[in-house]
């Protein structure tokens, strides 16, 4: 049945409809929007992180061999990519989600899913913004990692002002863009996506996936998604 269901798009059409309700109350902006990426853990185990070569490893014992998504690959999510948080941190086996949420209430206005990795928060996020068509005064904030000439300029191009968390050292948004009163409102309104991704990973369970393969976490992602959006809803339209 969920082969059926992912065939024939039932978690874009869910996710959609629950939108166009929203719309309809006149609680989603169209102009003003956040973004932001999150690691999902994936369903499988360092232990299947083994080389693609089927080459003899080390078996459990991975001390000393060094491992990377070039030469080694999980036997049971072969999709999931290893990844790091951050310095110091515990590398495991990921994918990463990613949310564009509008500012008037915080809703989820795309969701998408994609490999580990810094680059793809970039990607995703102005794919995401790509979908939202062109109108005035569009504007959308980002936490420092989306600091980048790259997505900067993207999201020039695409009519949107990039109101991102500045870099105190080499930022690609200038002061013009940093001394406007509507930066500091995106900057303020962007943390609520955190509420969206906490929500999913606490009611949705994806803080530990259940599935394996990147059209089936991609699938239950957006569904959870519209589901979030459900709850916002019950409450808002109360």
């Amino acid at each position: 049945n969920r082969d059926r269901l992912m065939l024939n798009d039932v978690d874009q059409h869910f996710f959609d409809a629950v939108k166009k309700q929203a719309y309809a109350k006149q609680l989603m902006s169209r102009e003003h929007f956040s973004v932001d990426g999150t690691l999902l853990e994936a369903c499988a185990s360092m232990k299947s992180f083994k080389p693609k070569d089927d080459s003899d490893g080390p078996g459990d014992n991975f001390h000393g061999h060094k491992r990377s998504n070039k030469t080694h690959q999980s036997t049971t999510d072969s999709d999931s990519r290893l990844f790091r948080k951050g310095k110091g941190k515990e590398s495991k086996l990921y994918h990463m989600g990613h949310l564009l949420t509008e500012n008037r209430n915080g809703l989820i206005v795309e969701a998408e899913l994609t490999e580990a990795g810094t680059r793809q928060e970039w990607d995703a996020g102005t794919t995401m913004l790509a979908y939202q068509g062109t109108r005035p005064g569009m504007t959308v904030g980002a936490d420092k990692g989306y600091d980048t000439g790259e997505f900067v300029e993207v999201c020039r191009g695409l009519k949107v002002t990039p109101h991102v968390a500045a870099k105190s050292l080499g930022s690609a948004v200038d002061g013009r863009t940093t001394s406007a009163i509507g930066y500091g409102i995106s900057q303020v309104k962007r943390k609520r996506i955190e509420e969206c991704f906490g929500w999913m990973k606490e009611f949705g369970l994806m803080r530990k996936l259940r599935h394996c393969g990147r059209d089936k976490v991609a699938w239950i992602f957006r569904f959870v998604a519209a589901v979030y959006n459900v709850t916002r809803l019950k409450t808002l339209m109360a």
